[in-house]
């Protein structure tokens, strides 16, 4: 776990961050060649994946704030931050890098001060990928259509190329400790330090003491969706692309195995993610998906089947 990566001019940069710019770079790098070997704009893929990062990081704050079940600790942290309960020791509550007030009668810590904008510090943790998903998707449907540019086109080479953004993304969350797995001891088993978000939520559970003692092992669900990404995009590339009957084929395979990948992996992970109906936000997300392709990709393949008849009819009229 290493959640700064690296100190520039005296400034911390999150690993998670610096792992998701990479991501991001990478994906928009292969979008931007892909679509040159098409002959269309690449420069429009750049300035894309440049405005995506941002909506993609409101998008999944958003979400976080909204359906991660934290959303009354936002408003109380505003309103009335004695509402607001941090199930963390005394000791930690009291360090200065806390500077929390300790309820002895309830043995939790309350925010000290009010903080209205707390919602928006993204920089502080709490993104949901599918937030993102959704926010920069949104935004690419309103620049693509604004620039004239193939949409479904796009969208193909983002079926690959988002799918290896994420794998870095995820192994940024590894540094940084989040989304970590349940206890398990097998042989793949992560192990993080003292005060880790997987030390802080074993000791919520009453699973350690302390959050000052090291957590107990646990599933690397970072890198296992990371290697699951790496898979799928590898096979978006090389497989689908070429193959593919309609525009569009390629990103809808790259949902389905995402949603089928994730919602397996949320039953080994163990952090905080709100829930409906038996099934954590991103599960809930993903059987939606999966439901909503299968009438996506018969409409995708009509429309297909009458743009090439109306390609062969006007190359060749009759009479």
């Amino acid at each position: 776990m290493r959640p700064v990566i690296v100190s520039l001019f005296g400034l911390d940069v999150p690993a998670y961050f610096a792992m998701l710019a990479i991501g991001f770079s990478l994906a928009t790098f292969i979008g931007a060649r892909q679509v040159a070997k098409l002959g269309l704009d690449r420069e429009v893929i750049i300035d894309l994946g440049l405005a995506m990062v941002i909506s993609g990081v409101l998008g999944s704050r958003l979400l976080h704030v909204i359906a991660d079940g934290y959303f009354w600790d936002y408003v109380h942290l505003c309103t009335d931050p004695s509402k607001v309960d941090w199930h963390i020791s005394r000791a930690h509550c009291l360090h200065p890098s806390v500077g929390g007030l300790w309820d002895d009668a309830r043995n939790v810590c309350h925010p000290r001060e009010a903080n209205c904008f707390a919602w928006a510090a993204f920089w502080a943790g709490g993104l949901t990928y599918y937030g993102g998903l959704i926010g920069a998707t949104g935004y690419a449907v309103y620049f693509l259509r604004r620039e004239g540019f193939p949409f479904l086109k796009a969208a193909d080479m983002a079926g690959f190329a988002v799918a290896l953004g994420l794998a870095w993304g995820r192994m940024g969350c590894f540094l940084a400790g989040c989304c970590f797995g349940i206890e398990y001891r097998g042989p793949l088993a992560a192990y993080f330090p003292a005060w880790s978000p997987a030390s802080e939520a074993q000791f919520k559970a009453h699973h350690l003491h302390s959050e000052s003692f090291p957590a107990l092992p646990v599933h690397a669900t970072q890198l296992y969706e990371s290697v699951g990404c790496l898979a799928i995009a590898a096979v978006a590339y090389a497989v689908i692309t070429p193959r593919k009957r309609y525009d569009g084929e390629v990103f809808v395979f790259f949902l389905g195995a995402y949603s089928v990948l994730r919602a397996a992996l949320e039953v080994l992970r163990n952090d905080d993610r709100g829930g409906l109906l038996g099934l954590s936000t991103s599960q809930l997300i993903s059987v939606l998906i999966v439901v909503a392709l299968v009438p996506a990709s018969r409409a995708l393949r009509r429309y297909a089947d009458a743009q090439a008849r109306s390609f062969r009819d006007s190359a060749h009229p009759v009479g």
